[in-house]
């Protein structure tokens, strides 16, 4: 191997990174990798979710800054690099209908001047390879699926020098893969609530499995399986760390570790793109970039 590998891992909001390949992140980063997680938005339109700090009125005026040093610290416990991409979080829409978003936001911006601000990013650090989310957010929250476009769009324009010109970009750089994150599918859930229930233990699952289509989640086609249970104590801290967002008692963190590493000891991707050869289940989301790097 001639080229140093690296990873980026394209997310919408500080905590993102540590709900979705945070443990793959990790254990890349141990072997040497490097990775850089691009942060969309500042998450500044987040509920605090945590009912401990709920009702805390500095956190609530200064949820920016809070949110800002939260992913300071997780991002010093993964081992990560990590750059804002400086966009205003455009929050989740509820309600029939459906409030129109906030002027301004994320999800409004226009998908190739956003797309240009991912390409910067990619042409400075020159990824092998970029994870993000599928057409449907992973869930669909708008800055969700706007990370889905730019990315996709991004992975193409980052070679394009007509579109997205050196000398205002950066020098051009083709990617080789980009997978989608999909860390929360259906046989990862029923692996572990099969679990609970073998050793005779409550399963915060069972709803879970019984509304699945009702939540509307799709099963995806599971590409990638990147085994990494050794870091799955890491991921939890890292996600931790977003106390805003976490209850550390919450349902997270329901099935023991011991468990979750017996039961399922990978995280999960879906290959979108990719310009090497691969022969599919993968392992690595290296796989066919290593030995020839």
């Amino acid at each position: 191997m001639t080229e140093q590998l690296r990873l980026m891992a394209v997310h919408a909001h500080p905590d993102d990174e540590s709900s979705k390949g945070a443990a793959t992140m990790a254990k890349y980063v141990s072997e040497g990798v490097d990775v850089l997680v691009v942060t969309c938005t500042g998450g500044e339109r987040g509920s605090i979710l945590n009912p401990k700090l709920q009702g805390d009125a500095y956190i609530e005026e200064h949820i920016h800054e809070v949110r800002k040093k939260e992913m300071d610290e997780a991002r010093e416990i993964l081992g990560v690099d990590q750059e804002w991409l400086g966009f205003v979080d455009s929050g989740l829409p509820e309600g029939d209908p459906l409030p129109p978003l906030p002027e301004g936001c994320f999800a409004l911006e226009e998908v190739d001047h956003a797309a240009g601000a991912l390409v910067r990013k990619i042409r400075a650090f020159r990824p092998q390879v970029i994870t993000t989310y599928d057409e449907n957010g992973g869930y669909p929250h708008p800055d969700h699926i706007m990370t889905h476009k730019i990315t996709m769009v991004a992975f193409d324009g980052a070679t394009d020098a007509e579109k997205y010109p050196e000398a205002e970009f950066g020098p051009v750089w083709q990617p080789l893969k980009v997978y989608y994150n999909q860390g929360f599918n259906k046989p990862r859930t029923m692996a572990l609530h099969q679990a609970l229930l073998d050793r005779d233990m409550e399963s915060p699952y069972g709803d879970w499995l019984e509304r699945w289509k009702e939540f509307g989640l799709k099963d995806r086609t599971l590409t990638t399986h990147v085994p990494c249970a050794d870091f799955y104590e890491i991921r939890d801290k890292a996600l931790i760390a977003h106390a805003t967002q976490i209850d550390p008692d919450g349902p997270w963190f329901r099935v023991p570790l011991d468990i979750q590493k017996e039961a399922w000891p990978t995280e999960e991707y879906e290959l979108a793109k990719s310009l090497v050869d691969t022969s599919l289940p993968e392992s690595d989301l290296f796989a066919g970039i290593r030995d020839n790097a």
